[in-house]
């Protein structure tokens, strides 16, 4: 079976894990080594002049395996001829020419660029009439029966547990089926469907039992936002319940991860449970707020015994007494808070997040989407400002896809009226204003908009951002819209980063350069476009790091409206009053397209405004809850050593 760089462990190491499970460094790795394993089996298959059946997915995990298999037939001639494959599932009622169409899908980034027969690749057809879809189901296992079954299965998992569409409660047995979809699933799909109610309800899948049939299964999950699911799956109870724990039960299963959605396995959440470790620093931090979390108590009163019962006996031997270790602890949570995130001038730095010296910095605040800055670090943005800092903002894209139909016609709409108010004669802006009309108005569900619509939506995130910068205090030179070109597809599946996207984040941080750089540090979707954007940050920062400026500069990484950095990652974390928290609030509001229906709502109903808050409000919490002050909220960083 494949091996990872970085997956080092043992069985005695994997002892909590039920099934077989190996972690690369990232997802691009993770992927090269099952499109190797494929392809390996492809060619054993050429060898004996059999057929090669594959189970294929969609979704975002196994992008990166395709265009792998496509790199390996067109640059190293691996032919697809002798192989057979079978998709997992379809969305029901779904066009197969639709945007979202898994036929559409599989052929974009697999099937038209291999040499496979045409006859030879299976997909669910949406298109059946409801009474046809019994007959045809069977049919689809009958064509894998009648190949010998699948020889090798590649799945994803869902947020709830699911592989193909066999949602919650599905059982073992399960067969090829039309199958009502969870809400957490149709939730997660309904960005992709410009929200939730024009997001199918059913779908077509597989089975449980032939994805169990499969004489191998290679479970692919990147980001953190699948660790807790991976987890449960790999090390809880197999339960109908989460339908990937049924692969505790498959004979020749891996689950291939990447470094974030291995985070919450138990040799890697708190792998003193599982092996003697070197206690380093880092290592310390974790396992002592750990401890202090799980049995609610705060730091200082942590005793032996409850290291001891905890599996951290090591450390009381190597580092104790328990008071010893907890009020180191205790000291560098404390030096973590600032109210001066741009460092405190005439002050001694020696336990500060930040430098004091230049006492007022040129800071570059990098905004993936046009309500980043102020959603995840607003009351941060703020303070800098008003400490006195030279204050740059950045949005990397224009987010107009987040901007609902109906807005983008009301705004154009007001166009045609003002310039019809104050008697200006514009054909030009009306041509404009009928024909994104005529196209809104006969909008196919997921259909691309046209230029026009677009860039009526990205001016009005435009406006909005505009907006948020004034209302902080920026002047117009010091707010820069860069429009990243991977992001200008009019979709929701975005350009891979390319050269220009670098070079125009290098060019930016070459003009201001900065002694502090904010960027989002959102890791939980490799695809994802806060992480298109961070990339891009990381390229040009290493590519500029000869330059004498960057020996100045720091860079410091903040999450976005969905989750919080772990409590022992933090090393920066910024206070906020209630006061203060309201301020952030009333910035956040200046975004009137992404309040009361946001396109891209997400598993939560709660506004952007209400999440921040929220998280934030959690974070103070945690600091409380382990005896430090207790704040009305904090906003926390982690740094990147580049």
């Amino acid at each position: 079976m494949m091996k990872s760089t970085i997956d080092k462990a043992t069985g005695f190491e994997k002892r909590f894990e039920n099934i077989n499970t190996v972690v690369f460094e990232n997802s691009a790795e993770a992927s090269k080594a099952v499109a190797q394993e494929i392809a390996t089996l492809i060619k054993s298959k050429q060898a004996n002049n059999e057929s090669c059946v594959l189970g294929l997915a969609t979704g975002s995990s196994p992008k990166g395996l395709y265009a792998e298999l496509v790199r390996l037939h067109k640059e190293e001639g691996l032919s697809f001829k002798n192989v057979i494959t079978f998709n997992l599932d379809e969305y029901y009622p779904m066009e197969p020419n639709s945007v979202n169409s898994y036929v559409r899908f599989m052929k974009e980034l697999l099937i038209d660029k291999v040499d496979i027969l045409p006859e030879n690749y299976h997909i669910p057809d949406g298109t059946l009439s409801k009474e046809q879809i019994a007959d045809y189901c069977a049919d689809y296992e009958a064509k894998i029966e009648a190949l010998g079954g699948i020889d090798l299965q590649i799945l994803g998992i869902g947020g709830n547990g699911h592989i193909g569409f066999n949602e919650s409660g599905s059982l073992q047995n399960s067969k090829t089926r039309l199958v009502a979809l969870d809400h957490i699933t149709r939730v997660a799909a309904s960005g992709d469907f410009s929200g939730l109610s024009n997001t199918p309800r059913t779908a077509i899948t597989l089975g449980v039992k032939k994805i169990m049939e499969a004489k191998q299964v290679i479970l692919m999950a990147w980001g953190e936002g699948k660790s807790n699911i991976i987890q449960k799956s790999v090390e809880g109870e197999v339960t109908n319940h989460i339908p990937a724990s049924f692969l505790q039960e498959h004979n020749n299963a891996v689950f291939v991860l990447d470094k974030e959605a291995s985070s919450k396995l138990t040799r890697i959440n708190k792998p003193w449970l599982v092996e003697k470790i070197v206690w380093t620093d880092k290592l310390i931090r974790k396992a002592v707020l750990g401890l202090a979390l799980d049995l609610k108590k705060p730091i200082l009163m942590l005793t032996d015994a409850d290291y001891i019962e905890n599996g951290m006996s090591d450390l009381l031997a190597d580092s104790g007494p328990a008071y010893d270790i907890n009020i180191k602890i205790f000291n560098k949570l404390q030096n973590t808070i600032t109210g001066w995130p741009g460092g405190k001038p005439n002050a001694d730095d020696e336990n500060r997040p930040e430098r004091a010296e230049p006492a007022r910095k040129r800071v570059l605040l990098f905004s993936p989407h046009p309500d980043d800055d102020i959603i995840s670090m607003g009351g941060t943005f703020m303070r800098l400002q008003e400490q006195g800092h030279e204050v740059h903002v950045a949005y990397q894209t224009s987010g107009n896809i987040a901007v609902a139909d109906d807005e983008a016609l009301r705004f154009a709409s007001f166009v045609v009226d003002y310039n019809e108010k104050f008697g200006i004669k514009n054909s030009e802006a009306e041509d404009i204003y009928k024909k994104a009309a005529t196209f809104l108005k006969n909008k196919k569900a997921s259909e691309i908009d046209i230029p026009e619509v677009r860039y009526i939506k990205g001016l009005i995130r435009k406006g909005e951002a505009r907006a948020t910068s004034h209302f902080v205090g920026l002047p117009n030179a010091q707010i820069h819209f860069m429009e990243l070109p991977f992001y200008e597809t009019g979709t929701i599946e975005k350009k891979p980063i390319g050269k220009e996207d670098i070079q125009i984040t290098m060019v930016l941080i070459e003009k201001i350069k900065p002694h502090q750089i904010y960027a989002a540090g959102d890791l939980a979707d490799p695809h994802g476009t806060h992480k298109v954007c961070l990339d891009a940050i990381f390229e040009a920062v290493k590519q500029l790091k000869p330059k004498d400026f960057m020996k100045d500069c720091w860079v410091w990484l903040y999450r976005g409206a969905w989750q919080e950095w772990g409590i022992d990652e933090i090393e920066m974390a910024v206070p906020m009053s209630p006061d203060q928290v309201l301020t952030k609030r009333h910035g956040i509001f200046k975004h009137q397209s992404q309040k009361d229906g946001v396109v891209f709502q997400g598993t939560d109903s709660r506004e952007f405004w209400q999440r921040a808050e929220d998280r934030n409000a959690e974070t103070a919490q945690l600091y409380n809850q382990l005896g430090l002050a207790h704040y009305a909220a904090m906003e926390a960083f982690v740094r990147w050593e580049f």
